[in-house]
């Protein structure tokens, strides 16, 4: 296991000095940490698991219906045999890969007797934390190959810190696997380091494999790695051997790895990417599901993500002059806002990027702290440090209750619906169920884990624009939707649905023997619709 570098804050010895940060010299000879978890490699992975397990079970909200209908539902109705497959993989437009890693756990719970509702609702997320500690590690061991020590430990400290890592990275959406490894991937490139002859040759064909994995998992991916390969091929003075030695045969075997998992699992030949690639940039399919304007990332997604961290990111961007790594930030958000439809999530795999400058700002603040506490001669520990002092307390203080509010409190009511509809069925107390929701707005199969009738409104893409589906149609008009609904219906034993609707449609269900017979707490403010304060639970008391 490699040791930590015996160099205060400085970079690496094989950093020349311009490159390097412009810490006080009374910092450089001092030792690398007074921390014991941080003085290995081995410990910092043990460090960044432990907390996040304790993130993964920390996490009890809803966020996108991608950690559910994407992952978790096919990766139930690959092992159990029931789950309902979303049109993306009638399109042929999803990869099994990442499914497939929930599948392998499910049937390990199963095989073992465990597949009860406690751990097939927590059990996947226990094994996204692994993913996301290794990423945690190699953003740290980045910040150390880059910068030194003392900024891994303060970039590993931000990474930790951010609101919106603690909220998301415990989830299982392969933005989440997709960011950790491309955080281990960056790791191996040598164009991002200063002296990238002294990168021994293998740990760009480890960089490449990597890279190829992230853009199997998520296509979109390719625009950092096109990003990377433009730098890493301008920068190298063997541009034939990068090119067809290992870009093409590595690239080669993963995509073709790749191509025959799906056509086992497909049945037919299917090229992933392309289908995504047709369907999310030549033909703008994720309008559908909305747009936003153009400058969104830069004025509204990325800042909010940040928080509290994005003056010391900026800070540490123009303190470090690291523009290579800066512009790899810009790039992705500048492609990024060329699509229409935008998400948070999109960006994540370049949210540690800033928050490691975040770190780089951090350490030389305290640097400059030292610096100024040496001229005075104080010897009063309690004044050491005061501005890095109050920008820890700062960011703690922002960050933490966030994080807890978004991740135990904000949109908790439809996970907590479907857990107690799992135990309910459990107890054979549920016949059949029917959301009258938004749909995809709740888990399915994977979390409810017994094969009953469910329902759901549909919101496909339609090839005729203008149309409105099943959800829209609910949406605008409740009471004329349900009222035509149910002249076809199959009675369901129980109907879910948010507290907004349900005020309307309150005396019809009345009327049809439908009983109130429990409610959840939503959220406390509307997202992108009226706000869901509430998902309440109908049960049918006629025979």
């Amino acid at each position: 296991m490699r040791q930590r570098q015996k160099s205060g804050i400085s970079p690496p010895s094989n950093q020349p000095d311009a490159q390097n940060p412009r810490f006080p010299k009374s910092d450089r000879h001092k030792p690398p940490t007074n921390c014991y978890l941080l003085s290995s490699t081995r410990r910092v992975f043990a460090l960044c698991l432990a907390f996040r397990v304790v993130n993964a079970l920390l996490v009890q909200t809803y966020f996108n219906p991608d950690e559910h209908w994407q992952a978790l539902e096919v990766a139930h109705r690959i092992v159990f045999g029931y789950g309902h497959l979303t049109w993306e993989w009638k399109k042929g437009i999803r990869s099994y890969l990442h499914p497939l890693l929930f599948a392998v756990l499910y049937k390990v719970l199963a095989l073992l007797g465990l597949d009860s509702p406690w751990f097939m609702q927590r059990a996947p997320r226990l094994l996204q934390s692994i993913f996301s500690a290794v990423g945690d590690l190699y953003l740290y061991k980045m910040s150390d190959v880059l910068f030194g020590d003392c900024v891994a430990e303060w970039a590993l400290f931000s990474q930790l810190a951010n609101w919106f890592m603690i909220f998301c990275f415990p989830r299982t959406l392969s933005n989440n696997l997709e960011t950790a490894v491309t955080l281990v991937s960056l790791y191996h490139w040598p164009c991002l380091r200063v002296s990238p002859t002294k990168v021994p040759s293998v740990s760009r064909k480890w960089g490449l494999a990597l890279a190829a994995l992230a853009c199997v998992i998520r296509p979109t991916s390719a625009i950092i790695w096109v990003y990377i390969g433009l730098l890493e091929l301008f920068g190298t003075h063997d541009r034939l051997r990068l090119i067809f030695l290992e870009v093409a045969p590595i690239g080669a075997l993963v995509l073709g790895l790749t191509c025959l998992l799906d056509r086992l699992m497909y049945g037919s030949w299917v090229l992933v990417p392309l289908n995504f690639l047709k369907f999310n940039f030549l033909s703008s399919g994720g309008d559908y599901y909305g747009t936003h304007k153009w400058h969104w990332y830069f004025t509204q997604g990325f800042p909010v993500m940040l928080f509290s961290f994005l003056p010391f990111s900026v800070a540490g961007i123009v303190w470090s002059k690291h523009w290579k790594l800066s512009g790899l930030i810009a790039w992705v958000l500048g492609l990024y806002s060329l699509l229409g439809h935008k998400e948070f999530r999109f960006v994540l795999p370049v949210l540690p990027i800033a928050l490691m400058f975040s770190g780089f700002a951090l350490a030389k603040t305290k640097a400059s702290d030292s610096q100024d506490t040496e001229k005075k001669g104080s010897l009063n520990t309690h004044s050491r440090h005061p501005f890095k002092r109050l920008s820890i307390l700062f960011l703690l203080a922002t960050n933490i209750p966030m994080a807890l509010y978004m991740s135990l409190v904000h949109q908790r009511g439809t996970e907590d619906v479907m857990i107690y509809l799992s135990e309910e069925a459990r107890n054979n107390k549920v016949e059949s169920i029917l959301f009258l929701m938004p749909c995809h707005a709740t888990p399915y199969y994977s979390t409810l884990h017994r094969n009953l009738p469910m329902r759901f409104l549909d919101c496909s893409p339609s090839e005729e624009k203008d149309i409105p589906d099943e959800s829209d149609r609910f949406m605008m008009d409740p009471i004329s939707f349900v009222s035509e609904f149910t002249k076809s219906w199959s009675i369901p034993s129980h109907i879910v649905l948010f507290g907004s609707e349900e005020r309307l449609l309150r005396d019809f269900l009345t009327s049809h023997s439908f009983k109130e017979i429990r409610r959840f707490f939503h959220s406390h403010f509307k997202v992108d619709r009226e706000l869901q304060a509430s998902v309440v639970v109908y049960f049918w008391t006629g025979h």
